[in-house]
């Protein structure tokens, strides 16, 4: 599966459903209750969800500027 198609099925979760999936991971690779095939595929979707908050940060980030600028405008038309 492609990055982009697996980037696609965590978009329906929230931040707080994927820091779940991320602790439940987490732990199974702490416990060692996995097999190297099985770390590997948990290490992967670790990458993925991961990559998931990164762009969410980001698409937040870019709309606290935007708000941040909007009032820097503001500001400046009232004085």
């Amino acid at each position: 599966m492609k990055d982009e198609n697996i980037l696609e099925n965590t978009k329906s979760k929230s931040i707080k459903e994927i820091k779940e999936e991320i602790n439940q991971i987490l732990e199974k690779l702490e416990n060692n209750e996995t097999n190297l095939s099985e770390s590997m595929n948990d290490y992967a979707r670790l990458i993925t969800l991961n990559k998931r908050i990164d762009t969410f940060f980001k698409k937040r980030n870019k709309e606290i500027s935007i708000i941040g600028k909007e009032k820097e405008k503001e500001k400046i038309n009232n004085l």
